[in-house]
């Protein structure tokens, strides 16, 4: 058997007292520090301020904060980011919430043409230091509308971070640091792990965060640096490269093949840390790239690329790709779409029968 998930070693250092907290609380302990600690921070979105937004996320901080900080807004998804992208221009910081990632294409004007470009259009006398928070991929039976993952469409844009923490210590150390950031972060939040991490098996009990090391969360300030990845589980064999959701479905399969994978997790999709990557594959010399999205043109044909180009010399076998299929995202067969541990562990194999 492989090595036990490296969680949460390098993070966890004197921050405070830690309690423990599913990722919906951390994400609104995110929050509650930036509000607190930067009167500029405003929060803002459909449903977010009295009803504390469709997941809770935000709930109580408009009581706390008030209705000049944390508001509702129109049902328009243009003027919500349009709104933040001219707050930000003013020197505000926005934090927004679209209400699931499914719903973000009317406001991917604003997003490309105006707050990513805001800083080279101005010749850097404008920035936009704006978060856009987005609930996203499946798992919960949501269907075509909620249950999509549209990352690839922001890395594909210059002037854009992209974010997706898979657990309650990185969600909160990341929206901290992106609300600090002062260029516009889309921050993608798998909602399948809101309330506990899910390896794939849909037909197995809930876990929660409380019996998981990552669930315990410094109740105050901290950080997780953009543009780092993390070695979630340490291996020999091959190099698995996964972030959100996937990150546990991987941890399954290779707990469940007896292949002693390295998973590495993302977290910060665009602009990544390669170094990290990098080093993994040249100790491993084989890869499998895992993402829930659709395959064609996905985030994991980046990521083959730069192992190509990095790696390979070292690749002692062809990167193996486990993606969602090329189809809508299905709610009657949700979980022959959804890569789960088996499709996984078949990667694994073939990999390492190269």
């Amino acid at each position: 058997m492989g090595a036990e998930p490296k969680i949460g070693k390098a993070a966890t250092s004197a921050h405070g007292a830690r309690t423990p907290m599913t990722m919906v609380q951390a994400l609104r302990s995110a929050m509650d520090v930036a509000l607190e600690r930067d009167p500029n921070v405003v929060v803002f979105g459909e449903d977010v301020g009295y009803f504390g937004g469709v997941f809770r996320c935000t709930d109580g901080l408009q009581a706390k904060y008030g209705k000049s900080r944390v508001f509702d807004s129109p049902l328009s998804e243009s003027g919500i980011v349009g709104t933040a992208v001219g707050m930000a221009a003013y020197g505000l910081r926005p934090v927004v919430e679209i209400q699931f990632a499914d719903y973000f294409y009317p406001a991917y004007d604003q997003i490309v043409s105006e707050a990513a470009r805001l800083r080279y259009r101005s010749a850097g006398d404008f920035s936009a230091p704006l978060v856009i928070r987005m609930p996203c991929g499946g798992g919960i039976y949501g269907g075509q509308t909620h249950s999509q993952s549209p990352e690839v469409l922001f890395t594909h844009v210059c002037g854009l971070r992209t974010v997706m923490p898979s657990n309650p210590y990185d969600a909160k150390g990341l929206l901290i640091a992106a609300i600090e950031c002062d260029d516009p972060v889309i921050f993608l939040e798998p909602k399948r792990l809101y309330n506990g991490p899910f390896d794939g098996h849909h037909d197995r009990p809930l876990v929660s965060w409380t019996k998981h090391p990552l669930g315990e969360v410094p109740e105050g300030y901290y950080t997780v640096p953009l543009e780092s990845a993390a070695v979630f589980r340490e291996g020999r064999d091959v190099t698995v490269l996964a972030y959100g959701t996937m990150v546990y479905v991987c941890e399954a399969a290779a707990r469940e093949t007896g292949v002693d994978a390295e998973i590495i997790d993302l977290r910060s999709l665009w602009p990544m840390d390669l170094r990290t990557v990098v080093d993994s594959v040249r100790k491993t010399r084989r890869c499998v790239v895992v993402h829930e999205a659709t395959r064609t043109s996905g985030f994991g044909a980046e990521l083959c690329a730069l192992v190509q180009e990095q790696c390979f010399y070292h690749l002692e076998a062809p990167i193996e790709r486990v993606t969602g299929w090329d189809t809508p995202y299905p709610h009657a067969q949700e979980w022959a779409y959804f890569p789960g541990p088996r499709r996984v562990g078949a990667a694994l194999k073939r990999v390492m029968e190269e």
